[in-house]
């Protein structure tokens, strides 16, 4: 049975739309159900299925896509 879970990260490093749309297109690729970042609000909302994914593993794709990330709820 699957566990969706709604998280909002807060994010470093971004400074236009097309940086949220790398975060977006990254975290999509790993599995997560949605993204949606907001480069003037510097974070993204990301739905999951915390039994597969762990947040600890989106802010590494996050980190790897070059933004710095860390849970803010």
């Amino acid at each position: 049975m699957s566990k969706i879970v709604k998280k909002k990260l807060k994010i470093e490093g971004m400074h236009c739309s097309s940086c949220a749309m790398n975060i977006d297109f990254g975290l999509e690729d790993m599995g997560v159900k949605s993204s949606k970042t907001s480069y003037v609000k510097q974070e993204t909302a990301v739905e999951f299925d915390e039994e597969k994914i762990k947040p600890q593993e989106i802010i590494k794709q996050i980190k790897k896509t070059g933004y710095k990330a860390s849970c803010s709820s």
